[in-house]
C-alpha cells in the first residue's frame, strides 16, 4: 500500500494533507522518515506520524444499487457520481469493484481492500456476474449455442469465455459471464445483430442484490469472506 494512503486509512487526513504531512518529514516507517508518498508498506514495517504509531482501521465492504444514470466514478461528470449515495466517512478512499455503464443499473461494490477486489475482478479467478438483459429483437434460436462457444468480438484478439443465456421471455434474458470485457454485454449482442435497451446486474458471485435503487448495506462477514473460500463465487 502506497504511504499517503496508509495515512488516509489509518488516521483523519485528507490524501492531500497525508502527502504534505509525509513532505514536511513528520512521517517515519521502521524509524526512518521517508519524504515520498508512493513508498510502499506494510502495516508490520512499524508506521508513524509525529511519532505517534498508526494502525489501519478495518477494511470497509459495500453493496450498492445503482440507478441508471449514474457514475461509477469519483466525481459527478454528465450524471452524478454513485459515491453521492455513500453516507458515510471518508468515502472518497473507497474504490469501486468492477464498473457499470451510466445507462445501467444494478450491483455494485465498494471496498478499501485491495486483495479482495483482486479476487473479484481478475479473470482468471472467474467471478459470476448475471445480468438481466432486455432486446430490441427476439431472441435467435442460436445466439445460447454461440455464447457457450465463445463470441469472437471486433477488435479482440480471443473469443469471450463460454457465457450463459437463459431466456425469461421473447426480448428479455438473463446472461452470466465470467469476465469483463470493455462494453461487452452489448458488444456480444451486437456481434449477433440485436441490440441491449435495457441493462440491470443481479449478481456478483453468490451476492444477490437486495437493496433498492440508491440504497447501500455494509456486508457481513461471511459475504466478504465467501469471494476466498465459497466455491459459488468462481463456478
Amino acid at each position: 500500500m502506497r504511504l499517503d494512503k496508509y495515512l488516509c486509512n489509518s488516521t483523519d487526513l485528507c490524501q492531500r494533507r497525508a502527502r504534505a504531512a509525509i513532505a514536511a518529514g513528520e512521517v517515519r516507517v521502521s524509524g526512518t522518515i521517508i519524504t515520498d508518498s508512493a513508498t510502499q508498506v506494510h502495516e508490520h514495517n512499524g508506521i508513524s506520524w509525529l511519532d505517534r504509531p498508526l494502525r489501519l482501521r478495518p477494511s470497509r465492504y459495500i453493496m450498492l444499487h445503482k440507478p441508471k444514470g449514474s457514475l461509477c466514478s469519483h466525481q459527478d461528470g454528465a450524471y452524478p457520481s454513485l459515491f453521492n449515495w455513500l453516507e458515510i466517512d471518508k468515502a472518497e478512499n473507497l474504490h469501486l469493484v468492477g464498473r457499470l455503464d451510466a445507462d445501467t443499473s444494478g450491483l455494485v461494490l465498494f471496498t478499501d481492500d485491495g486483495r479482495w477486489s483482486y479476487q473479484i475482478t481478475r479473470p482468471e479467478h472467474h467471478c459470476r456476474k448475471i445480468y438481466r438483459v432486455g432486446l430490441r429483437n427476439e431472441l435467435a434460436s442460436d445466439v445460447a449455442r454461440q455464447f457457450a462457444n465463445g463470441i469472437m468480438l471486433q477488435g479482440e484478439a480471443s473469443p469471450t469465455q463460454p457465457a450463459d443465456v437463459v431466456q425469461i421471455d421473447t426480448k428479455e434474458v438473463l446472461l452470466t459471464l465470467t469476465e469483463g470485457r470493455f462494453h461487452q454485454v452489448k458488444r456480444m449482442f451486437a456481434a449477433v445483430g440485436n441490440k441491449v435497451v435495457s441493462l440491470h446486474r443481479e449478481h456478483i458471485g453468490h451476492l444477490s442484490l437486495d437493496v433498492g435503487p440508491g440504497q447501500w448495506r455494509h456486508l457481513t462477514t461471511d459475504e466478504v469472506t465467501g469471494f476466498y473460500f465459497n466455491p459459488a463465487a468462481t463456478d
